[in-house]
């Protein structure tokens, strides 16, 4: 997955309680390494799916990284993370992404964060708001919002059925031809913008020994749960992204979810003509309003 990353970054490696995190920053020129240890943080971390990994904010933190110490790791069970054989739960993420920031970051942080991933940093926000500055989250759901699903997409008795999920996975997630349509099907609004690149990156985690068993968790919705329940209490500054033409998730749900707290949720950009994914899809735009979010910081 190293190949994938940006020039001047490499991977380095914590312990959390379910194993080890790799995790990509700058360790090379062209960055001034002598000086990133004193640069503010900034942690990105990815969504959850096959093929998932931290190469789906590369394009967006490289941006970034002449200005910010960047932090984005391979959440565990993705990536070149450890890939514990279990049956994975919400607190698993919790957990193990909070040991995360503890570790990295000592002070309190940005994080930017996507769909999924995005709800549970607000469940963690919620229970451990000294480690946040501020979030910025692309299309947070909790894919049970509202008490309605929005992301399995088969019968959990296929799913649970041995064999046949081990199946699934491979011609759905481990061909280049799967990870090329589950792209162009559900991810991007623009098959145009899929390029070799993004592919072979997707292909290459879901390919990782293991991989199945997180997949197969949020394929399951094992990870679901009704954001609607905890916004309320959400009390750290954030800003909202959302793909105009994200599937399962659409703006409308967005926007409901961010009704539900204007005094934390101080701003809702929608991305025209992009899907789930508008900072792999649109990087350039979504960079841009990472920037004016972090510049409002420095007002507030």
């Amino acid at each position: 997955m190293l190949k994938f990353q940006p020039p001047g970054f490499g991977h380095k490696i914590i312990q959390t309680s379910l194993g080890r995190m790799v995790y990509y920053t700058q360790t090379v020129a062209p960055w001034d390494i002598a000086e990133i240890e004193n640069l503010p943080k900034l942690v990105f971390l990815h969504n959850f799916g096959g093929g998932a990994s931290a190469y789906e904010w590369s394009k967006v933190y490289s941006a970034f990284a002449s200005t910010h110490c960047i932090f984005a790791p391979d959440l565990i069970g993705w990536g070149e993370s450890f890939h514990p054989v279990r049956n994975y739960q919400v607190n698993d993420y919790i957990t193990t992404i909070a040991e995360f920031i503890k570790q990295t970051c000592r002070e309190p942080v940005t994080v930017v964060a996507s769909s999924l991933t995005a709800a549970l940093i607000i469940r963690l926000a919620i229970q451990e708001p000294q480690l946040f500055k501020s979030l910025f989250l692309s299309c947070p759901s909790g894919f049970d919002d509202f008490g309605q699903s929005s992301g399995r997409r088969l019968p959990l008795e296929v799913i649970n059925t041995p064999l046949l999920d081990n199946l699934i996975y491979k011609l759905g997630a481990e061909n280049e031809i799967a990870v090329r349509n589950f792209l162009q099907s559900f991810l991007f609004a623009e098959p145009a913008r899929i390029s070799e690149e993004v592919v072979q990156a997707y292909l290459a985690s879901a390919q990782q020994s293991n991989a199945i068993f997180a997949a197969l968790a949020f394929l399951r919705g094992d990870l679901y749960f009704d954001l609607s329940l905890y916004i309320k209490q959400l009390a750290v500054p954030t800003g909202i992204l959302w793909g105009e033409k994200a599937q399962f998730i659409n703006v409308k749900l967005g926007k409901r979810l961010a009704d539900l707290n204007p005094n934390a949720i101080r701003n809702f950009y929608v991305v025209p003509d992009t899907g789930v994914l508008p900072h792999l899809e649109t990087p350039e735009i979504t960079a841009s309003l990472l920037d004016k979010h972090l510049n409002s910081l420095e007002s507030m």
